[in-house]
Protein backbone atom coordinates (compact mmCIF):
# COMPACT_ATOMS: atom_id res chain seq x y z
CA UNK A 1 0.00 0.00 0.00
CA UNK A 2 1.52 3.27 -1.03
CA UNK A 3 1.04 6.34 1.22
CA UNK A 4 -1.68 7.86 -1.19
CA UNK A 5 -3.73 4.78 -0.09
CA UNK A 6 -6.27 5.11 3.24
CA UNK A 7 -5.38 3.15 6.16
CA UNK A 8 -6.66 -0.46 5.52
CA UNK A 9 -9.55 -0.98 7.64
CA UNK A 10 -9.54 -3.11 11.05
CA UNK A 11 -11.19 -5.98 10.12
CA UNK A 12 -11.73 -7.42 13.77
CA UNK A 13 -13.85 -4.44 14.21
CA UNK A 14 -16.49 -5.95 12.01
CA UNK A 15 -18.08 -7.94 14.18
CA UNK A 16 -17.71 -8.30 18.27
CA UNK A 17 -18.34 -11.36 20.09
CA UNK A 18 -21.24 -11.60 22.44
CA UNK A 19 -18.97 -12.89 24.99
CA UNK A 20 -16.56 -9.59 24.79
CA UNK A 21 -19.68 -7.29 24.95
CA UNK A 22 -20.84 -8.80 28.17
CA UNK A 23 -18.09 -9.09 29.71
CA UNK A 24 -16.72 -4.95 29.26
CA UNK A 25 -20.26 -4.34 30.18
CA UNK A 26 -19.94 -6.41 33.61
CA UNK A 27 -16.59 -4.74 34.29
CA UNK A 28 -16.89 -0.96 33.12
CA UNK A 29 -18.53 0.42 36.44
CA UNK A 30 -17.58 4.27 35.16
CA UNK A 31 -18.65 5.07 31.69
CA UNK A 32 -17.23 9.11 30.56
CA UNK A 33 -19.55 9.99 27.71
CA UNK A 34 -17.99 12.48 25.57
CA UNK A 35 -20.76 14.35 23.41
CA UNK A 36 -23.19 14.22 26.09
CA UNK A 37 -26.58 16.22 25.75
CA UNK A 38 -29.31 17.92 28.06
CA UNK A 39 -31.79 17.77 25.08
CA UNK A 40 -33.94 14.45 25.94
CA UNK A 41 -34.61 14.08 22.67
CA UNK A 42 -31.37 13.69 21.51
CA UNK A 43 -30.13 9.74 21.70
CA UNK A 44 -26.81 10.84 23.93
CA UNK A 45 -29.19 12.12 26.61
CA UNK A 46 -31.42 8.63 26.25
CA UNK A 47 -27.95 6.39 26.22
CA UNK A 48 -27.05 9.01 29.39
CA UNK A 49 -30.27 8.19 30.91
CA UNK A 50 -30.59 4.42 30.28
CA UNK A 51 -26.97 3.50 31.77
CA UNK A 52 -27.52 5.60 34.85
CA UNK A 53 -31.04 3.40 35.45
CA UNK A 54 -28.47 0.12 35.67
CA UNK A 55 -25.97 0.93 37.89
CA UNK A 56 -23.23 2.87 35.77
CA UNK A 57 -21.95 5.81 36.79
CA UNK A 58 -22.08 8.18 33.68
CA UNK A 59 -20.03 11.04 34.02
CA UNK A 60 -21.58 13.46 30.60
CA UNK A 61 -18.61 15.30 28.75
CA UNK A 62 -19.27 18.15 27.01
CA UNK A 63 -17.99 21.92 27.53
CA UNK A 64 -21.29 23.35 26.79
CA UNK A 65 -22.96 21.67 29.66
CA UNK A 66 -19.49 22.21 32.17
CA UNK A 67 -20.25 22.66 35.74
CA UNK A 68 -24.17 21.64 35.38
CA UNK A 69 -25.73 18.26 36.08
CA UNK A 70 -26.90 16.14 33.72
CA UNK A 71 -30.27 13.92 35.16
CA UNK A 72 -28.37 14.21 38.67
CA UNK A 73 -24.73 13.97 36.62
CA UNK A 74 -22.00 16.50 37.35
CA UNK A 75 -20.83 17.09 33.65
CA UNK A 76 -17.73 18.22 32.57
CA UNK A 77 -15.97 19.97 29.93
CA UNK A 78 -13.32 17.44 29.12
CA UNK A 79 -12.14 13.98 30.01
CA UNK A 80 -9.00 15.77 31.72
CA UNK A 81 -11.66 17.75 33.82
CA UNK A 82 -12.47 14.87 35.30
CA UNK A 83 -9.91 14.59 37.23
CA UNK A 84 -9.96 10.38 38.28
CA UNK A 85 -10.21 7.28 36.69
CA UNK A 86 -12.98 5.84 34.27
CA UNK A 87 -13.11 2.64 32.88
CA UNK A 88 -14.80 3.62 29.71
CA UNK A 89 -14.76 6.36 27.55
CA UNK A 90 -18.21 6.45 25.06
CA UNK A 91 -17.63 8.84 21.89
CA UNK A 92 -20.92 10.54 20.83
CA UNK A 93 -18.91 12.70 18.27
CA UNK A 94 -18.68 12.44 14.57
CA UNK A 95 -16.04 9.64 12.84
CA UNK A 96 -13.60 12.42 12.43
CA UNK A 97 -13.59 14.03 16.08
CA UNK A 98 -13.41 10.28 17.23
CA UNK A 99 -9.12 10.68 16.78
CA UNK A 100 -8.92 13.18 18.40
CA UNK A 101 -11.38 12.31 21.89
CA UNK A 102 -9.32 9.06 21.51
CA UNK A 103 -6.70 11.25 21.92
CA UNK A 104 -7.55 13.01 24.90
CA UNK A 105 -8.64 9.45 26.44
CA UNK A 106 -4.81 8.19 26.13
CA UNK A 107 -3.78 10.89 27.41
CA UNK A 108 -5.65 10.71 30.91
CA UNK A 109 -3.60 8.75 33.70
CA UNK A 110 -4.25 5.83 34.78
CA UNK A 111 -5.97 4.80 30.50
CA UNK A 112 -9.55 3.74 30.68
CA UNK A 113 -9.73 0.33 29.99
CA UNK A 114 -12.17 0.96 26.72
CA UNK A 115 -13.05 3.43 24.16
CA UNK A 116 -16.57 2.62 22.56
CA UNK A 117 -17.34 4.79 19.42
CA UNK A 118 -21.19 5.12 19.14
CA UNK A 119 -23.23 3.87 16.21
CA UNK A 120 -21.66 5.10 12.55
CA UNK A 121 -18.96 6.25 14.49
CA UNK A 122 -15.67 4.44 13.21
CA UNK A 123 -12.64 5.91 13.40
CA UNK A 124 -9.44 3.30 12.37
CA UNK A 125 -6.43 5.17 13.10
CA UNK A 126 -7.66 6.31 16.60
CA UNK A 127 -8.52 2.63 17.49
CA UNK A 128 -5.24 1.66 16.49
CA UNK A 129 -3.42 4.03 19.06
CA UNK A 130 -5.82 3.08 21.96
CA UNK A 131 -4.96 -0.70 20.85
CA UNK A 132 -1.16 0.11 21.05
CA UNK A 133 -1.71 1.36 24.49
CA UNK A 134 -3.56 -1.98 25.41
CA UNK A 135 -7.20 -0.10 25.60
CA UNK A 136 -10.02 -2.32 24.10
CA UNK A 137 -12.11 -0.30 21.34
CA UNK A 138 -15.08 -0.70 20.14
CA UNK A 139 -16.24 0.86 17.15
CA UNK A 140 -20.39 1.26 15.29
CA UNK A 141 -22.35 -0.15 18.45
CA UNK A 142 -24.55 1.80 21.18
CA UNK A 143 -23.64 -0.11 24.50
CA UNK A 144 -28.02 0.62 25.43
CA UNK A 145 -28.72 -1.52 22.03
CA UNK A 146 -26.08 -4.19 23.51
CA UNK A 147 -27.00 -3.99 26.91
CA UNK A 148 -30.39 -4.77 25.98
CA UNK A 149 -29.74 -7.37 23.58
CA UNK A 150 -27.66 -9.18 25.60
CA UNK A 151 -29.43 -8.60 29.28
CA UNK A 152 -32.65 -9.73 27.21
CA UNK A 153 -34.59 -6.85 27.36
CA UNK A 154 -35.00 -6.20 23.79
CA UNK A 155 -38.18 -8.11 24.22
CA UNK A 156 -39.96 -5.72 25.48
CA UNK A 157 -37.85 -2.66 24.29
CA UNK A 158 -34.78 -1.10 22.38
CA UNK A 159 -33.88 -2.87 19.18
CA UNK A 160 -36.98 -4.78 18.03
CA UNK A 161 -39.15 -1.82 18.16
CA UNK A 162 -36.68 0.35 16.18
CA UNK A 163 -36.81 3.19 18.90
CA UNK A 164 -33.62 4.44 20.91
CA UNK A 165 -35.90 5.26 24.33
CA UNK A 166 -35.21 5.62 27.29
CA UNK A 167 -38.99 5.14 28.84
CA UNK A 168 -39.93 1.84 30.01
CA UNK A 169 -43.28 0.69 28.38
CA UNK A 170 -45.61 -0.55 30.44
CA UNK A 171 -46.14 -4.08 32.06
CA UNK A 172 -49.04 -6.26 31.20
CA UNK A 173 -50.26 -6.72 34.54
CA UNK A 174 -48.72 -6.49 38.19
CA UNK A 175 -45.07 -6.67 39.36
CA UNK A 176 -41.75 -5.59 38.48
CA UNK A 177 -40.18 -6.40 35.73
CA UNK A 178 -36.30 -5.56 35.15
CA UNK A 179 -33.52 -7.56 33.05
CA UNK A 180 -29.60 -7.25 33.83
CA UNK A 181 -26.12 -8.90 32.57
CA UNK A 182 -25.25 -9.94 36.10
CA UNK A 183 -22.98 -6.83 36.83
CA UNK A 184 -21.87 -6.77 40.19
CA UNK A 185 -22.34 -2.83 41.53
Amino acid sequence: MDAASPTPPLAHHDSYADALIRRLMREVKSIALVGASDNPARPSYIVVKYMLERGYEVLPVNPKLAVKTLLGAPCYGSLAAIGRPVDMVEIFRNSADALGVTKEALALDPLPKVIWMQLSVRNDEAAALAEAKGVTVIMNRCPKIEYGRLSGEIGWQGINSRILSAKRPALAGKGFQKLTIDRKL
